[in-house]
């Protein structure tokens, strides 16, 4: 019996997250898809969702190379229907949504004087409107079993403020106050609200230009960062965490 103990217990420590589901938008590439490696790599099974199925299809296969259980589904989460055929598909083919890593995001950089209406409404849309938009369609199935982890992936541009970087940076300011309130209105159902804010990662996402690959993060210290929240003690509660590169760029 004790050698069955050790071996339930080496294997509970290497899948911390075996029996659960995550759910990580933009998931297809570039900080998503690593993400959505290391939850799989951790025991979770995994639904990635984003607009092109070609790397959508191209990431599970992948994922699946691996032995993780997974459901890809092209959608846009700016669209309320779009998440709700989304929530539906990975729920009946995976199981209740534990974690929601909400990671779709993109960039809009120039003075803001000179950008327009649909590029402030895209970039709203897609990095914080999406957030909001697909939490409301997890959480409540997360009230109903009493917990669960929704991450949010900031940005340090939420904290600062740069030339060219208006519409990005309100959209990113914007997602540190919905987390903050988020983690107030549903920690009181054991469940956990955080934000990750980056610096510059080494994706074809980019807002200033080509960058010194020493001096960037990579999507996988990202996604090491999603794992460490997502396995935090159940009485413990990272709600922020802010990532930089050892060297400054």
């Amino acid at each position: 019996m004790a050698n069955i103990s050790t071996a339930n217990s080496r294997a509970s420590s290497e899948k911390p997250l075996a029996g659960g589901v995550a759910l990580v938008t933009g998931g297809g590439r570039g900080i998503g898809k690593a993400i959505a490696e290391r939850l799989a790599k951790l025991g979770a099974a995994v639904c990635i969702c984003g607009r092109t199925e070609e790397s959508l299809r191209g990431t599970a296969q992948e994922l699946r190379a691996f032995g993780a259980r997974v459901h890809a589904h092209t959608a846009d989460v700016t669209r309320a229907g779009d998440i709700a055929l989304l929530v539906d598909a990975a729920e009946k083919e995976l199981g209740p949504i534990t974690i929601l890593v909400n990671n779709a995001g993109i960039g809009g950089f120039g003075p803001v004087h000179e950008k327009s209406e649909e590029d402030w409404d895209r970039v709203l849309n897609t990095n914080l409107k999406s957030v909001f938009l697909v939490s409301r369609a997890v959480a409540p199935s997360m009230i109903r079993r009493g917990g669960g982890d929704i991450i949010n992936i900031s940005s340090l541009a939420g904290k600062n403020t740069f030339a060219g970087g208006g519409i990005y940076c309100a959209s990113k300011w914007g997602l540190q106050g919905l987390t903050g309130c988020m983690a107030e209105d549903l920690r009181g159902y054991g469940i956990r609200v955080s934000v990750i804010c980056p610096g510059s990662v080494a994706t074809e996402f980019s807002g200033g230009g080509a960058k010194d690959p020493k001096k960037v993060l990579t999507a996988e210290d990202v996604a090491h960062a999603v794992g460490m929240v997502a396995v935090q003690g159940p009485r413990s509660f990272i709600s922020e965490v802010q990532l930089r590169p050892v060297k400054k760029p």
